[in-house]
């Protein structure tokens, strides 16, 4: 079983009143980008623990988490009250498959996200890797309110890095909000709005796929995914559609 560590905060950044993000220092065994790790409070005799990925990419000297706050939540009220010199646990050995890594050769690598899961997503886009191994890039973030699109200057930083190689396509679902599609991810893909967007398609012989949202939305992504004639990327049994639930 994996040790715990002490970790304290070194900077917290809010992005909306229930979105917020930590910065954390701890000395943690190395890890890949996509990858997560578990985040623990002690609350009486008890130690409330959830899993959370990295945001930053492993060489960053600190490590970052993205945090919804559910308000009769046992955990994130507490973790969203921490401020910098504040103290938490964290366990030092991370785990996950969502990485790079994992995935067969393609052309294109769609990066597919809901809400807080875009986490794991930005590691690998900041780690760098990934624009060596692919030809274009497409990160895709849906969330309820334009307000949740946090995170735009390193997406922003993205683009003006690498360029026409970078889609960057926000999808908000419960407002109109300027450049961002409405609706949702997989009736998007369905209906072919996405692919449009984008001027890329899916396919077998060029597209990766990386899916990371709430169970519901991965469930359906990867059921539109496979009816377009792309396959799950099982361990030893590649194919096209990786995924994770976020919780």
């Amino acid at each position: 079983m994996a040790a715990w560590v002490e970790g304290r905060v070194i900077e917290r950044i809010e992005w909306t009143p229930t979105l917020f993000s930590l910065r954390v220092e701890a000395e943690l065994a190395p890890y890949k980008a996509g990858q997560f790790t578990k985040l623990a409070l002690v609350q009486g005799d008890r130690r409330i623990q959830r899993a959370y990925s990295f945001v930053n990419p492993p060489s960053a000297p600190y490590h970052e988490f993205y945090f919804v706050e559910i308000p009769d939540g046992e955990l994130t009220p507490t973790l969203g009250s921490l401020q910098a010199g504040d103290t938490l646990l964290v366990q030092s050995q991370a785990t996950g498959f969502l990485t790079l890594d994992e995935l067969p050769p393609g052309r294109d690598l769609w990066l597919l996200s809901t809400g807080t899961a875009i986490g794991p997503f930005l590691s690998m886009l900041a780690d760098g890797e990934a624009f060596d191994r692919f030809e274009n890039l497409v990160l895709v973030h849906g969330v309820r309110k334009g307000e949740e699109l946090s995170y735009q200057p390193l997406i922003a930083s993205f683009t003006e890095q690498q360029g026409a190689r970078f889609r960057y396509v926000p999808f908000v679902s419960r407002e109109t909000w300027p450049d961002a599609m409405a609706g949702r991810i997989p009736a998007a893909i369905a209906n072919g709005q996405l692919q449009a967007r984008v001027g890329l398609g899916f396919s077998a012989e060029s597209s990766q796929v990386l899916i990371c949202g709430n169970p519901a939305m991965v469930k359906e992504t990867q059921q539109t995914l496979l009816a377009l004639g792309l396959a799950k990327n099982l361990r030893r049994a590649p194919g096209n559609i990786s995924a994770e639930n976020y919780w």
